[in-house]
């Protein structure tokens, strides 16, 4: 909203009003005003909450002080929304489809996991929302994901054309600083550490000759829905000791901004020799108030930890992070960039086949970690969690720059 008021007091010719036309400037703003939501009025939700006896029931696991968190408030996932969504408002251009796609995904699966906690809470059912209906609503949000990045006029990219090379006559040609740019819908991504490294999704369909690209959005919508469900499920596991999916994803956040960046400025693109995506770099504001809240949320979600995100925060922050990767084309960075996130689920898928494997072999259940997800492996092995949780983040830091790498090692 703002962005607009100081685009018309620019052209009133006001000092000073065109610093907002700068998305560094703004990005600022929206990582300051979303650590004050978080960190001033986080308190007086936290306050709100107990209030209205909104804790957290404790299922006894046997883990060392877990049953002291017994009635410790849930549903911080509020804060870490608004944090999120008034800076956006605020400070983004909101008639960018970037934007408006990542504010549908926040809400959208911010709704499903607050309807998941008020079962939990409310109705005193430990299980919350079925699981069934949790994918329904992943797949809801990944089918408008797929279909806004697939098929909406506005999503494009654009590659730079040399002094010989014809346009596609389809296709429309932007002339920039005296170069030539053209302009096409594409459903590439990027493949990390591989040289000339884009993979377009439609070729995988040439096999069946013809016209095979216009089936390609039979494709992409799938793989869409496969990322935005794998991402926010692994955040959602991720979410079990005190500030860890809420590290993790601030660290997972700010990678994710300097790809928004580079892949939005076409200087930056041309350089790099990555994809120029236009109008991407409005995610930057995006990012930079989802890395604030994250941080914000930590004054309070940090050993100990006074209050929980619940599946309000969990699902929507992995729902994000995979949309913002899908918008960029850097899905298939994820594995490596959310690789805490992954180790979280492969325990547990590991833990769970295993154990049923043994059963039907030997008739007796066998376990591989002491305890899944893995991070309760290490509580059970006498590591304290605030340790564990350091340990992943370091990880998670590591992964980060190992991903930000893959810009130029190839």
């Amino acid at each position: 909203m703002l962005y607009y008021i100081f685009e018309y007091l620019d052209e009133l010719n006001l000092p000073g009003a065109g610093v907002f036309q700068y998305i560094s400037f703004r990005a600022a703003l929206a990582v300051v005003l979303s650590l004050i939501i978080s960190m001033v009025f986080g308190k007086r939700i936290i306050r709100l909450l107990q209030k209205q006896q909104v804790g957290e029931s404790v299922r006894d696991l046997g883990l060392e002080g877990q049953l002291e968190k017994q009635g410790t408030p849930t549903m911080g996932g509020l804060i870490i929304i608004a944090s999120i969504i008034i800076p956006t408002l605020l400070f983004a251009k909101l008639d960018n489809i970037y934007v408006l796609l990542l504010l549908a995904s926040t809400l959208w699966l911010g709704l499903i996991g607050f309807i998941d906690d008020y079962i939990k809470v409310f109705k005193k059912d430990k299980s919350g929302l079925h699981g069934k209906f949790k994918i329904i609503g992943q797949i809801g949000i990944g089918i408008i994901a797929g279909a806004v990045l697939y098929f909406h006029d506005d999503v494009v990219v654009r590659e730079k054309l040399s002094q010989s090379q014809q346009p596609d006559p389809n296709a429309q040609v932007v002339n920039v600083d005296g170069d030539r740019w053209e302009s096409h819908k594409s459903t590439k991504s990027t493949i990390p550490f591989v040289k000339n490294n884009e993979l377009e999704y439609g070729e995988l369909l040439s096999p069946l000759g013809g016209n095979y690209k216009k089936w390609t959005w039979l494709l992409y919508i799938p793989i869409v829905i496969i990322v935005i469900t794998a991402v926010s499920n692994g955040a959602n596991i991720t979410d079990g000791i005190d500030g860890l999916a809420a590290g993790t994803s601030g660290i997972i956040g700010l990678a994710l901004g300097v790809f928004a960046f580079v892949s939005g400025n076409y200087i930056f693109a041309d350089y790099l020799n990555i994809m120029y995506i236009p109008d991407t770099g409005e995610i930057v504001i995006f990012t930079a108030a989802f890395v604030g809240s994250c941080i914000g949320f930590l004054w309070y979600n940090s050993f100990p930890a006074q209050i929980f995100m619940g599946d309000t925060g969990s699902l929507a922050l992995g729902g994000i992070i995979a949309v913002i990767a899908l918008a960029i084309r850097k899905e298939l960075i994820l594995p490596i960039l959310c690789g805490v996130f992954l180790i979280e689920n492969l325990s547990v898928m590991l833990q769970v086949s295993y154990f049923k494997y043994t059963k039907k072999k030997y008739g007796e259940g066998r376990r591989i970690f002491k305890m899944a997800p893995i991070h309760h492996h290490y509580q059970k092995l006498g590591l304290h969690e605030s340790k564990i949780v350091t340990r992943f983040w370091i990880i998670g830091i590591i992964l980060a720059v190992l991903s930000i790498v893959t810009l130029k090692l190839r």
